[in-house]
This record gives C-alpha cells, sequence and structure tokens, in this order.
C-alpha cells in the first residue's frame, strides 16, 4: 500500500535505476532508504542475493550516540562512516552507489560523502 503521493514516483524512479546497476561480490551495490525519522544503508551482492554488510540509525552501535535525532544529516553521516567501517572488515573498497530514488540532496548526500571519506570509493 502506498502511503505517501510522492512514493509512486519514487518507485519508478528506482526501477529503471535498478536496470542498469548491478552489485557483484567484488564490488556490491551501496543501496540507501530514508524514511522520515531513520536512514538504512546496506551492501548487497546481486550475484548471491545476499546482504554483505548493513547499517542504519537503529543500529545499536548508533542508536546510544544519536540520542533521539536520527533524522537529521548528521546521523546520516555517521551512518555513512559506520558503513564504510564494516565494508572495510569486510574486505570491500569499491561500491556501486543507488539511491533507491531519491534525490542526491541531504540526508543522502550526507551519507555519500561521510562513506567516501572513510575509504569507500564509488
Amino acid at each position: 500500500m502506498l502511503t505517501n503521493r510522492r512514493t509512486p514516483g519514487r518507485v519508478l524512479r528506482r526501477s529503471r535505476v535498478r536496470k542498469r546497476i548491478r552489485g557483484t561480490d567484488a564490488k556490491p551495490r551501496l543501496s540507501v532508504f530514508r524514511s522520515a525519522r531513520h536512514i538504512y544503508a546496506q551492501l548487497i551482492s546481486d550475484e548471491t542475493n545476499r546482504t554483505i554488510a548493513a547499517a542504519s540509525t537503529l543500529s545499536g552501535e548508533l542508536r546510544d550516540s544519536l540520542g533521539g535525532q536520527a533524522g537529521n544529516r548528521e546521523a546520516a553521516a555517521k551512518v555513512g562512516q559506520l558503513i564504510a567501517r564494516r565494508a572495510a572488515e569486510a574486505g570491500i573498497r569499491s561500491v556501486v552507489f543507488d539511491r533507491n530514488g531519491f534525490l542526491f540532496h541531504g540526508r543522502l548526500r550526507s551519507l555519500a560523502e561521510a562513506a567516501r571519506e572513510a575509504g569507500l570509493e564509488f
């Protein structure tokens, strides 16, 4: 059920982009989803259909340090740093960025820039 009038457009954009973007085991897809309160990031291998690493504002490492302020750009930057650290632990340096139909602006951009600064290449 679509609850927001913007969601159908985002779903169309997501499917258009997803036709071209494929994550492999060597270069997984960094998929980002944002809700009104939280932001989520996953490293996905489309070859084996598995999630290699994940991070969100609901992660145990971040939840306590955010103090209830999970829907802002600073929280998104912390998620970007965390997903980059978990990618490095998994031996991944390069990814394909999937914005999931969202505009590359605000929290999405903060997450991407923080992940780049922490060592991920895309």
